[in-house]
This record gives structure tokens, sequence and C-alpha cells, in this order.
């Protein structure tokens, strides 16, 4: 009886070893044994024949490799317990070769480079440029792939510099003046990122500006609206509370100095927004609006009606809050039109628009609301937020996966990113 279990065991054991081997992240890394570019026939988004070539041939015109890229349905995550992380990591240790891994899924993405393929961060670097610079998967992955291989090239002649004798043989005087040459360049390297960041502040405070000055042309026009309907006592007392949110606002975007003061800003105008919403129902004859979260994709719109689910380029589905204009358009299937704000010459949606102007949106969803979409910060440069499920750490400003650890493929082990947004396709 006993040999018999065993025979049993033995036949289960070979019956789920060749389905285990038939797993979707399991064909991708055999296949990548010898193509350095995997296609899933059920992938969505997806890459065509002549996409996918290109694609192999940048990689070896770039000197990129060795990369591995793999585009696949969002299905695949399930196989590693639901974090594409894992999934990523899985699918490295499937081919367990050092190199730059891709993976997409979905309308997810995840990049990670083994320990010696790329310098620490460098990876999640470059795919955060690339998201933030192209809209459409091939777009994303042939920029992907240029700055990997400037990556690549900065490091190699890194070491070709280092090739030389030891320090003992410089001189002194030489090595003074090698020393005099980090530290300028340091010295420079900050004053450029100051520079940097008080341009970013600064087009953040404009945009906020702009906000507030319409802001305060709808209270003007609600004002001529109770002159001449008359002022029934709430709805008097619902229009000077907008007035003094308005001045509040004014008042703060000229003091501000630094993005986090901006914050009470966004807290006055969306005060300011919902008075106003209250005060013309009620001259209207309607119960004021229930105090809500404003509507996500403009919160110009006022107090959101509804939640609606809604997935942003590259980024899982969730739940945010809509007036009920948009709403019905995300569940049409139709793109919201969001509120747009001016960064670096071109106009974005104002969840792309940089770390400087997250706090102003922070206070008119109290900052714990919908942590992660504000792109500019909550993420940092970054995404739609880590994703929790990977376990990785990060730093909350990079889109794109980080560098395995330094376990190789047992560890992975990923710094910041997540389900990655910015690409509109």
């Amino acid at each position: 009886m006993r040999r018999l279990v065993l025979l049993v065991a033995v036949l289960l054991l070979a019956i789920a070893a060749p389905a285990r081997a038939q797993s979707d992240l399991d064909a991708a890394a055999e296949a990548l044994k010898t193509d350095p570019v995997y296609v899933d026939p059920d992938a969505s988004p997806t890459l065509s024949e002549s996409e996918a070539e290109a694609l192999r041939t940048r990689i070896t015109d770039r000197d990129a490799g060795p990369m591995y890229v793999a585009v696949m349905p969002r299905s695949v995550v399930n196989e590693a317990g639901g974090s594409i992380g894992e999934a990523l990591t899985e699918m490295g240790r499937g081919v367990g070769r050092a190199g730059t891994y891709v993976l997409v899924a979905g309308r997810s993405v995840r990049a990670g480079s083994t320990e010696t393929a790329a310098p620490e961060g460098e990876t999640a670097k470059a795919m955060n440029e690339a998201l933030k610079a192209n809209r459409g998967l091939p777009a994303i992955l042939l920029d992907f792939t240029d700055r990997m291989g400037e990556v690549k090239a900065g490091a190699d002649n890194a070491v070709e510099d280092r090739g030389g004798g030891g320090i003992g043989l410089v001189p002194i005087a030489l090595f003074v003046l090698v020393i005099g040459g980090i530290g300028l360049v340091v010295t420079a390297g900050v004053r450029r990122q100051r520079r940097e960041q008080a341009a970013q502040f600064a087009e953040a405070r404009e945009n906020v500006r702009d906000d507030v000055v319409e802001l305060g042309e709808e209270i003007r026009a609600l004002d001529a609206d109770v002159q001449l309907a008359g002022m029934p006592e709430e709805a008097a007392h619902d229009y000077e509370k907008a007035l003094g949110a308005y001045e509040d606002a004014s008042r703060d975007v000229d003091r501000a100095a630094t993005p986090q003061d901006l914050e009470p800003v966004g807290q006055a105008t969306e005060e300011g927004r919902w008075r106003m919403a209250c005060a013309r129902a009620r001259l209207d004859g309607r119960e004021p609006p229930e105090r809500t979260a404003p509507c996500f994709f403009d919160p110009r719109h006022g107090p959101s009606a509804r939640e609606v689910e809604w997935s942003p380029p590259f980024g899982e589905a969730r739940m945010v809050p809509a007036c009920e204009a948009d709403a019905q358009r995300v569940e049409r299937g139709e793109d919201p039109d969001p509120r747009e704000v001016t960064v670096g010459g071109r106009r974005v949606p104002y969840w792309n628009a940089g770390p400087a102007y997250a706090p102003y949106m922070g206070g008119f969803y109290g900052g714990g609301l919908l942590p992660g979409l504000f792109l500019g910060s909550m993420i940092g440069s970054s995404s739609f937020g880590p994703d929790p499920s990977s376990g990785g750490g990060g730093t909350g400003d990079s889109f794109g996966g980080g560098d395995f650890g330094s376990g190789g493929f047992g560890g992975g082990d990923f710094g910041g990113g997540g389900d990655f947004g910015g690409g509109d396709f």
C-alpha cells in the first residue's frame, strides 16, 4: 500500500512539473534566452512584428544589452502573487543571466538591472524619463533603450578611466587640482539643482496664481447673480465665506516661498469653490452640495458627485472622485477633460506637473487622499506610486522599478517603482 501511495505521488509530481513549465513567465524566460524581445500573443497593448524588430535593432545599435524585454498580458502578474515586481524577478531567474530586464504587463511596466549591469538607480531613472517623455509603448521602450545605452557607455568609460595607476603615482599638485576640480563640479551641480528647483517652483506658483485669479473672477460673476436675484441669508453667508477664502488664497500665493507654502492656497481655493457651489444652489432654490472631495479630473468642477473607476495610462485602475459629467465620460470609455497646467512650455495634466505642484493639490484633497496619483510628488518625480505588493522600499520618486538586489535574482529587491504612469498612448 505504501508503495502504491508513493507511486501516485510520483505521478502527480510528474504531471505538475510540465504544467509549471508551461506557465507564461516560464515561456517568456525560455524565449528570452534566444531572443531579447518576447511578445506574448495575448498582450495588450502590444508590439507589432516590425516594432519588435526595431527594438531588437535598437538594443544592438545602442549597445544597451544584455537587455531582455517581455510584453505580456496583465494576467501574468497572477503567477507571482499579483506583484509585477515579483513577476519580473521570477522571469529574470528563469533567464538566469546578468543584464537589464523589462516586463510590460498590460498597462504596467517594470524595469530592473542585475548588480553588474548598470549603476544603482540608473535603470529606474532611465525608465522614469522614458515614460515622461513619450506616448505609446513602442516609443517608451525605444527611448528607454537609448537611455540605457548611454548609461552603459558612461559606466564603461568610468571603468576605463580607473584603469590607470594608483594615487601614489600622481603628483601632489595634480592631486590637489583634481580634488579642487571635483569640488567645483559638485558645487556647480548643487547650484544647478537649486536653479532648476527654483524655476519649477516659480512655474508652479504661476499656475496656482492663475487658479486663484480664476476663482476671483467666478466670485465676481456670482456677485452679479446675487445682486440681481437678491440674497437669501444663507446664500449671503456662503458668498462671504467664498470671498474670504479667495482673499486668503490670494494672500498666501503672494507670500509663498516654497512648494509647501502652496498647500494652504489649495485648501483656501477648495473652500472657496465649495462655498460658491453652495451659494449658487441656494440662489436656485436647491439644497447645497455635500462637502465631498473635488472632482479629481478638474478640481474647478467643484465637489464630486460620486466615485468612478479610472485607469491612468500605464497605471492600475482605481476609484477616484468625479463630477457627474466626468464620471459619465469615463463610463462611456471616453477620456475625461483634465485640468492642464503649463510645465516646461507644454500643457500637461496637473497630476503630471511635478513635485513643486503637488503640495497645492494636497490642499484640495487633504494630502492623504489619493496618494500616489499626483505624479509630481507623492511619487517624487514619479508615477502612480510604489507597488504595495512588491515589497520594494523605494524612494517614492521612480517610475521604472529599480535594480535587482545584490543577491541577484534570488533577492528580488527593487527600489521604487510599481505601476507606472506618464505615458499616454
